[in-house]
């Protein structure tokens, strides 16, 4: 399933959701990525702030994976910017 993110906030609840999904907590996730739970806590609650890196990382961990689109293909979704 894709999940278009056009908001910070919307990149917030998909990086949760994911997380859930998998039934990790923070920390977990943290060791996963060799970070501490506090580290996953600020991704998700700023992933405008945080390195395209490391989001990628983490959702490729969550077992998805990051793609920008063109914006190209569906004229009718609203372009925002961060």
């Amino acid at each position: 399933m894709n999940y278009p993110i056009d908001t910070p906030a919307q990149a917030q609840a998909v990086l949760r959701a994911l997380r859930a999904a998998k039934g990790l907590t923070q920390a977990q996730v943290g060791e996963l990525m060799g970070v501490n739970q506090k580290r996953i806590a600020r991704i998700e609650a700023e992933p405008g702030s945080t390195s395209v890196a490391q989001v990628a990382k983490l959702v490729a961990l969550l077992g998805g994976r990051l793609v920008i689109d063109d914006g190209q293909t569906d004229t009718k979704q609203p372009k925002s910017t961060w």
